[in-house]
């Protein structure tokens, strides 16, 4: 009897861990917001199978369950483009603290994916404001090449949150990039080129190629093979750069290197040259209400950032790139590029643009079929109780592959564990203010 039940429990326990299957379901009464920088219209999303299955006024279809949203907000979910989401508890602990390998002899081989905890704290308290996907990034350490991040999705309950593993190439450039090169500026290039000429000569030879054979050897065979998806172009590079001059010696790497996808991670000196940006194709990330030189890099800094780099039609994520390690203020970051664009002299974005650089923007930068409300997108919807870019706005209702989402993490939980004015709490009297 005791296995039966100890059988029970596992099972139970397995149960309860298991990712929930994908909801049909309709949305109905809905003020859609699709972000793809299409103004909001009235209707209904439908969900079948964990995908949109359409977005527009029908009715809902017979016995297919019905959320009203009575008129409310309904988004897709978020995409945060930078974060280290599921990689970090507390910075300072560094048994918390997979960001880095400072004292591995491995720099851009290293892969986030196997290090990505789904019971982080940071992941529920983001998806309560929305957050349904995110790119989780190592952080540079001991080498401009900082290892390969992912794509995560935010659901609860799922071990396994990663649905792009290996998606992108973090590298340092900059202050930063200087420091890990030797110490100024004019040693990242070289750096930088030396290390792309090896993984090349791997590429062409990968059997001869001997590795620490001199002592001019600049990576191990993982960090070769990591670099030639980079340099071919399978694996974008996202550029951590800010100065204005560090932005356009970035960009001359497409001249020797035309197949590299490259991203840019901060520019916070990016509107001083948007047009270049913009004429190489190359997408940015950026926090848009940075404007505090916090480094002589971004001397430049300024809250119309973002709109001016949109405007000269360079493809603009927003992201809160200082506050990576929980992501619950990128709708309110979104919304202050509004606020931006109202003030006399300033630039900023329209609704509609703020929207789709916290949505599809950052999508399509990752390259997911998500981040939009069209048929065949991904099943991720948010239904606010007001305009999801006001600050006093939060979600009532997240769903991811058409998963509906528990409202909670482990702050509310506590939250509503010592909260004396519960009605059902059973804590014994020393928890209680009145005592």
């Amino acid at each position: 009897m005791k296995r039966f039940l100890a059988g029970l429990t596992l099972g139970a326990a397995a149960l309860a861990a298991m990712p929930a299957a994908a909801q049909n379901i309709a949305i109905t009464n809905a003020k859609i917001a699709a972000g793809t920088g299409a103004a909001p219209v009235e209707g209904t999303v439908i969900v079948r199978n964990g995908r949109i299955a359409s977005v527009g006024a029908g009715a809902a279809p017979a016995g297919m369950e019905v959320l009203d949203a009575e008129g409310a907000w309904v988004t897709p979910g978020l995409v945060a483009p930078y974060s280290q989401l599921g990689i970090v508890e507390i910075g300072g602990v560094s048994q918390t603290n997979d960001t880095e390998a400072e004292d591995s002899p491995y720099s851009a081989s290293l892969d986030v994916a196997l290090a990505v905890n789904p019971n982080s704290t940071g992941i529920a308290v983001s998806r309560l404001e929305g957050l349904t996907r995110a790119a989780t990034a190592p952080s540079p350490s001991n080498d401009l090449f900082g290892g390969q991040g992912a794509v995560i999705e935010l659901k609860a309950n799922d071990p396994d949150l990663v649905v792009k593993p290996r998606a992108f190439q973090m590298i340092a450039l900059g202050e930063a990039g200087a420091r890990y090169a030797g110490g100024g500026r004019l040693a990242v290039f070289t750096r930088l080129k030396d290390a792309f000429g090896e993984a090349q000569a791997f590429a062409r030879n990968p059997n001869g190629y001997d590795f620490g054979r001199s002592e001019d050897s600049l990576l191990t065979r993982s960090d070769a093979e990591a670099l030639v998806d980079v340099i071919e172009g399978r694996t974008p590079a996202m550029i951590s750069v800010d100065r204005a001059s560090d932005i356009r010696a970035a960009l001359t790497l497409k001249e020797d290197y035309p197949r590299m996808r490259m991203i840019l991670l901060g520019a916070a000196e990016g509107w001083l040259v948007a047009d270049e940006i913009a004429a190489a194709g190359v997408p940015v990330i950026t926090t848009p209400m940075q404007n505090l030189p916090s480094r002589f890099e971004s001397i430049a800094s300024t809250q119309s950032n973002a709109g001016r780099l949109v405007a000269a039609g360079v493809q603009v994520a927003l992201s809160d790139i200082g506050n990576s390690t929980v992501s619950p203020r990128l709708a309110q970051e979104a919304g202050q590029t509004v606020a931006q664009g109202r003030i006399p002299g300033a630039a900023g974005l329209t609704h509609e643009q703020a929207l789709a650089a916290i949505t599809s923007v950052p999508a399509d930068i990752l390259g997911l079929e998500a981040g939009r409300l069209i048929a065949g997108a991904a099943g991720d919807v948010v239904v606010w109780d007001g305009d999801p870019l006001e600050t006093r706005s939060a979600p009532t209702a997240v769903f991811i592959d058409g998963v509906r989402q528990p409202m909670t993490s482990r702050q509310t939980e506590l939250r509503d564990r010592y909260n004396p004015a519960a009605a059902d709490t059973n804590l014994p009297p020393q928890y209680s203010r009145s005592r």
